[in-house]
């Protein structure tokens, strides 16, 4: 029987996520930051507020975003654990609809605003098609997620980002996934007169040829893919009947491709 484990994308083993919060002006400067390392975040958005202070105008986030994901943040930024059920309804199904309306795509993902959530919250999710929800306890590590609907990063931009940073890149043992999660609220590099140090973690994490860069979704999507692979008894096959391709390391020795709808041997 051939000893098959999942990779991310191209045999990777370790994934990068940025997470921020709020879509507020000093997204603009962040996201040119991003792009320019090929760096991918995921932008959670208070669709209610858009446009009003120092939020970004609805008309402008499906292009000030192109290449990056935009989700949920609740439509009023309530703290969410502490209003009626009939108001979580809303604050998530219309945050959804306003920004599925401006990007074009499904919105399934949420931060919890004020990182307030509880279990009750937790079970009314898949309801209102959220698929992951991002806390703010950082962890401090880089273990992959037992709970896509309590998803703890590694750690706040000011939390020893550096010295995660090159924690990480040192990582070699293939064996395991690893997975950096960096969240925050970009004009809090205004505020502290930083963003020095968002520009030097990019350009030292960035374009490194073991790290898959994604997004929130793209990284549940991914999993989630792994786990519907339908696999013979004896795992000499393999087919795909997910609409993406999902790489597996075979033996230790094979990083193998397999495609959506390919079934494919695994005894190489």
């Amino acid at each position: 029987m051939p000893k098959v484990v999942m990779t991310f994308p191209e045999g990777k083993h370790k994934v990068l996520t940025m997470s921020y919060d709020d879509g507020v002006l000093a997204d603009r400067k962040l996201v040119q930051i991003f792009n320019k390392y090929d760096i991918k975040g995921t932008f959670h958005v208070n669709s209610g507020l858009a446009g009003t202070g120092e939020r970004i105008d609805k008309e402008e986030m499906k292009q000030l975003y192109q290449g990056h994901e935009v989700s949920a943040h609740t439509l009023m930024h309530p703290t969410i654990a502490r209003v009626p059920k009939e108001r979580i309804v809303t604050e998530i199904i219309e945050d959804r609809k306003n920004l599925e309306q401006t990007v074009g795509y499904t919105v399934r993902g949420l931060s919890y605003p004020n990182g307030s959530f509880n279990n009750n919250l937790k079970d009314t999710l898949p309801y209102l098609g959220i698929e992951y929800a991002r806390t703010v306890h950082s962890t401090g590590t880089f273990n992959m997620p037992d709970d896509y609907l309590e998803w703890n990063p590694t750690c706040h931009h000011k939390g020893n980002l550096l010295n995660l940073a090159e924690d990480f890149v040192n990582l070699y043992k293939t064996q395991y996934l690893y997975m950096m999660y960096v969240w925050g609220h970009s004009y809090e590099f205004d505020l502290d007169q930083n963003w020095d140090l968002i520009e030097n973690f990019c350009a030292y994490i960035g374009k490194k040829d073991d790290i898959w860069y994604a997004t929130n979704i793209e990284i549940v999507d991914y999993t989630k893919a792994f786990s519907q692979l339908k696999f013979a008894a004896d795992c000499s096959f393999v087919y795909n009947p997910t609409a993406i391709s999902i790489w597996l390391n075979v033996d230790d020795k094979h990083i193998i491709e397999i495609q959506s709808g390919q079934q494919v041997d695994l005894n190489v």
